[in-house]
Order: C-alpha cells, then structure tokens, then sequence
C-alpha cells in the first residue's frame, strides 16, 4: 500500500531502528504522536501545542502555527516535518521543505479520514499497532454515536471569532463533525473557508441556533447568555477542542458529539 499524504506525495517507513526526529506544526498531531507513542521522536513543536500537557513541556518550541523560526527548526535538524493545509502558511512550509527531508502534509476533511491519518503516520514511523488501536476506538465510539438517537435538522451558525464575527464553511472539518447530529452549518454568501459576517435580521432568520467555539477564540458562558439576549435564539457554548481537532483527540470528540445529541 502506498502512503500518501493530502498533496498526492508519497512517503516511505522510516528505516528499521532509526530514530525520527520529528517538528509538528499542528497542536492535534502533536497529541496523536504522543499517542502513537512517538514523543520521544518530537523535537520541536508549536506554543499552541498543549497536549499531553506533561509531555509536550520538555519539548522545545518553535513558534505559532503560523510564525515559525526558521533558525530554529534548522538548529534541530528535524527528519520529518508535519503539517496542516488549512493551520500552517503555504510559504512557510516550502521554505522549511529547503532543508527538512520529509514533509508529510494533512488534510482531514471529515470524522472519518482520522483512520486514513492514524495509518498513515503509523505506518511512515512504523508503530501499526498503536494505529490499528486507534483505529479500533475511533470505529467503537463512531457506532455508538451513529446508534444513538438524534434531533431534527437543525441549522446552526458556528462561530470562531469575534471583532470581527467569523464562521466556518460547510467544507471544513468543523462542518462535518456538525453534520454528524443533524446540525447542518449556517453557509455565509461569502466563499471563504472561514468569513467574516454581519448580525442582521435575516441571518437571525435563517439559523435555529447559535454555537459559541471555546477557540480560537475564548468564548465563554457570559458571551453566549448575552448573544442568547441579543438575538433571541438558542447560543451555545461548545469545547472547540472536541469539535475542531482531528488525530487522537477525534476519538473523545466522536463522544462529546453524542453527549450534545443526547441534550
């Protein structure tokens, strides 16, 4: 089978015995490498980086997702970069692929590419067995949450930010882990993957709810009781984490997705 990565390119098992030494550029990638057991192979990541949190504290940081040190990195000399199309700049990962050997680019579009990512990695740094475990959860916690009873279609405006108000794009990952319980993404008229929008009566008029993101920005239980005042609609307040993050941390998000089905 080849393993091939979400630009088409293919990449190969890591020489038998050898130690990777791995950067991650992306806070969810960085947790399922922990998970596949693969931390002592991280030798840089993100600040945003957070978990498992008593791991990734011995881990040297390199910068943001987006505003990386270049020196840096180099400095560590890193086998094996990973990255993400929609969390890391495009000229930013070409100029690292001048001197990293690998780059292994991701791309979850939906719940269930999490299995294709957990093969991938796990066969590239040859740890199978801790990816067909992952697997094996991942598919546990997915047929519950396809058993468990759900609500009427509803459509819910998700938001990601605020000064200035931004959603999502039913083509993100967000998107699909929404669907999964019947809660189809407000579409903004703009085709941006996360745009700006307006509060208008006609919006308001157009969503069932509304779904306030604990990131990437901090929205708390006191900005969602005061949009619910505003418009006059349901808002919640949602872990961003269980909904937006792929990788290892899927598995508990497949969960989370079922506890707000249940109410």
């Amino acid at each position: 089978m080849k393993l091939v990565d979400a630009l088409g390119r293919e990449h190969h098992p890591v020489a038998l015995q050898a130690t990777p030494r791995i950067v991650s550029l992306v806070p969810s990638l960085t947790e399922l490498l922990c998970d596949l057991g693969l931390a002592h192979c991280i030798v840089g990541r993100t600040g945003f980086c957070i978990h498992p949190q008593e791991v990734v504290a011995a881990i040297p940081k390199v910068g943001g997702t987006k505003d990386v040190n270049l020196d840096k990195i180099r400095r560590l000399a890193p086998t094996h970069l990973l990255v993400n199309i929609d969390e890391n700049e495009k000229p930013v990962v070409e100029a690292l692929a001048q001197f990293v050997p690998h780059v292994i680019v991701t791309h979850p579009m939906a719940p269930r590419d999490n299995l294709a990512l957990y093969r991938l990695l796990g066969a590239i740094f040859r740890v199978e067995q801790q990816a067909q475990q992952l697997c094996d959860a991942f598919e546990r916690e997915y047929a519950a949450l396809v058993a468990a009873p759900k609500g009427r279609l509803q459509t819910m405006l998700y938001c990601i930010w605020k000064d200035p108000w931004m959603t999502v794009s039913r083509d993100t990952y967000i998107a699909s882990m929404m669907a999964e319980i019947g809660w189809q993404c407000w579409q903004a008229p703009d085709a941006a993957r996360y745009p700006q929008f307006a509060w208008s009566d006609a919006l308001v008029n157009a969503i069932d709810g509304v779904l306030l993101s604990s990131e990437p920005y901090r929205f708390t239980e006191a900005h969602a009781d005061a949009l619910e005042k505003q418009i006059g609609k349901p808002v919640l307040l949602l872990d961003g984490e269980m909904m937006s993050w792929y990788g290892s941390r899927a598995i508990g998000g497949l969960r989370y997705l079922r506890a707000l089905a249940a109410g």
